[in-house]
């Protein structure tokens, strides 16, 4: 490649790694660009020696990591407690009913993944829980071993704001919720 395409291939790269709410592999980084996995490896090296001051630039603040079986941009860990400082201040106290539906699911099923949560709550769920990861009330809690989806969990900080020391401590679900036989025998009449 001429300096010129390798520059595109880069900036193009940025482009997808910015957008992207989950890890992406080299394979789907190189078929979205149309290009040998290898030189998407290459690009993905560069990318992130740049970032890491390792040119003449500065280390950014962030940095490419590679997670989950692909590849993410994300807030360097130094300035983790900034970026939440900023994110809590910046943002509405309230959750909406979509995010408090969504955070009971993770809350009492964790570790779950986007799709299953999607599958309970019966609708798209992907804005919802990319607030609550921002606000601080959930974090990536592993990778499903079969799918390689991310798996999402609480964090303390969910625990600090409903006053409780564990999940433990979480009310039982089951009692709350209608076991589907009522008006069961007056349909059937």
């Amino acid at each position: 490649m001429t300096d010129e395409e390798t520059r595109l291939t880069m900036q193009r790269l940025e482009a997808l790694l910015i957008v992207t709410e989950e890890p992406v592999s080299l394979m789907g980084l190189a078929t979205t660009l149309g290009l040998p996995v290898a030189k998407v490896r290459a690009a993905v090296e560069t990318l992130t020696a740049d970032y890491n001051g390792e040119f003449e630039g500065p280390e950014r603040g962030f940095e490419l990591r590679e997670t989950a079986g692909g590849y993410r941009l994300y807030v360097r860990e130094t300035f983790d407690d900034l970026v939440t400082d900023f994110v809590h201040r910046e943002s509405p106290a309230k959750l909406s009913q979509a995010a408090l539906e969504t955070l009971a699911v993770i809350a009492y099923r964790q570790p779950i993944s986007r799709g299953a949560i999607a599958s309970i709550r019966a609708v798209n769920v992907d804005s919802v829980v990319r607030t609550l990861a921002n606000r601080g009330l959930i974090t990536e809690a592993g990778s499903d071993p079969e799918t390689g989806a991310v798996l999402w969990g609480t964090t303390d900080m969910l625990l600090e704001h409903l006053g409780v020391q564990s999940l433990s401590e979480l009310p039982p679900i089951a009692p709350l919720l209608d076991d589907g036989n009522n008006d069961f025998d007056e349909a059937v009449l």
